[in-house]
This record gives structure tokens, C-alpha cells and sequence, in this order.
């Protein structure tokens, strides 16, 4: 039996990184999975590899319209909804005078505006379901302030804080319905390539690696194995935390 056996899972950013690795793993451990993205050739590819009647959904996480319906095509798929990952996200490294207004709004409206979106409309799909877990992928730079990542920063806090909002409003509500999110440290996914374009990947790689006191960049099935806790029932009476997966960076 798996560790989530019998739940229907929605990933979002499914196609590549951290989204992709955890779906996979979700599927491998029982759930039935949907796998969403506004790269919908990736997440037609995903979900081919999960197999076991995973679909795929086009998916703009920015538009609440898309939201609507990637949750009524899971469950009209699957019969109901459990886990919610609202893992789509993107980063920039700029300052805050370098960051222009258009980029701010930008790394706002998928890092945050999109998991408002997720948490928002899921909630009623998951109550009918009996209740589930949402999972939000956040960031260490949600915790720790870097120079150069203002908008960045500021977007996966935001995260942090809407996830305790989220999860206290379902524990008065008796959803039954848990919310928490995820911070991790550097993952080596495709949002470092902005990070790793400079100095080449292979230096890069090597550079961040050195800021690690574990003395590596993480991988992706560290971050899912985090989020398969969280979203399975071993998880249960843990709402509202941030879990940190930052290779000891927020223990110097």
C-alpha cells in the first residue's frame, strides 16, 4: 500500500524540476495524479512517464479562470481532490532598483497571485473530497533576505505567511483540510538557470554548492520526498509550518 494510496493529487508546474519529481513520486506512491502546466507538451511528456492514467492540463496559474477548471477537470477525471502542490514558480536576480514594475508583477502574479488562486478554489473541491492536504512550495529566500532577489523574496514571504492564513482558516472552518509550506534552498531545477547562466552550470553548480554547509546543491526528489509527507496522512496533524530544506543554510 502506498503512502497515498486512494488520494487524487493536482501538481502544478508538473512539467519539469521540483513539480515534475514530485508528481512522479506521488503517482509511485499510489495517488492518481494530475499533472498542470502552461507548457502543456511538457506536461503531456510528465504525465506519459507517470502512466497509470495520469492527464495532463494546460495551465496559466495566473489565471483564475484556468484554476476553475484544472480543478473540475481533475475531479471530473478522478472523482474528487486530496493534494494540491502549487509548485509553478519563477525567480529573478535583481536588486531593488534593477527590478522593473513589469518584472515585479510578473514574478508576483505566478509566485503568489497563483498559489492565492490554487488555495482559493481548491478548498471547496478538497471539503467534498473529505479533506486533503495543500502543499506550497515557498522558498528559503521566503525566510532569508538576499540583495539581489527583491522581488523574488518578497513573493515566496508572501507564500509563507498566505499558507498560515490558508491553514487557519480551514481548521476554524472544519475542512478538514491542511496547509504548509515548503522552503527550500538551492534545487538543481530549471529556475536556477537565470543563477547559473553567468558563470556557466558546471562553476555555478560548484559556487552555490559552497554555500551549503551539507556542501551541495539539492536535487529534486529531496524536495518531493518532503512534499509526499506533507501530503500523506503521516503528515496529519501538522498544518500552518514551514518545513525548511536547506541543506543547514539557516543554521549558521
Amino acid at each position: 500500500m502506498g503512502r497515498v494510496a486512494g488520494k487524487v493529487a493536482l501538481v502544478t508546474g508538473g512539467a519539469s524540476g521540483l513539480g515534475r519529481a514530485a508528481a512522479l513520486l506521488l503517482a509511485r506512491e499510489g495517488a492518481r495524479v494530475a499533472v498542470s502546466d502552461i507548457n502543456e507538451a511538457g506536461a503531456r511528456a510528465a504525465a506519459r512517464s507517470i502512466g497509470q492514467g495520469a492527464i495532463a492540463l494546460k495551465h496559466d496559474v495566473t489565471s483564475e479562470t484556468d484554476w476553475q477548471a484544472a480543478i473540475a477537470a481533475t475531479v471530473q477525471a478522478f472523482g474528487g481532490l486530496h493534494i494540491l502542490l502549487n509548485s509553478a514558480g519563477i525567480g529573478i536576480t535583481k536588486t531593488v532598483e534593477e527590478t522593473t514594475l513589469e518584472e515585479w508583477r510578473r514574478v508576483h502574479a505566478i509566485d503568489l497571485d497563483g498559489v492565492f488562486l490554487g488555495c482559493k478554489h481548491v478548498i471547496q473541491a478538497m471539503a467534498r473530497s473529505g479533506g486533503g492536504s495543500i502543499v506550497n512550495i515557498s522558498s528559503i529566500s521566503g525566510i532569508i533576505a538576499g540583495h539581489n532577489m527583491a522581488a523574488y523574496n518578497s513573493a515566496k514571504a508572501g507564500v509563507r505567511l498566505l499558507s498560515k492564513s490558508v491553514a487557519l482558516h480551514c481548521a476554524r472552518k472544519g475542512y478538514n483540510i491542511r496547509c504548509n509550506s515548503l522552503h527550500p534552498t538551492f534545487i538543481d531545477t530549471p529556475i536556477l538557470d537565470d543563477l547559473l547562466k553567468r558563470s556557466g552550470r558546471a562553476e555555478g553548480l560548484a559556487k552555490l554548492a559552497r554555500q551549503v554547509p551539507l556542501g551541495r546543491v539539492g536535487e529534486p526528489d529531496d524536495v518531493a520526498y518532503a512534499v509526499l509527507y506533507l501530503a500523506s496522512d503521516e503528515s496529519k496533524f501538522m498544518t500552518g509550518a514551514e518545513l525548511v530544506l536547506d541543506g543547514g543554510i539557516s543554521a549558521m
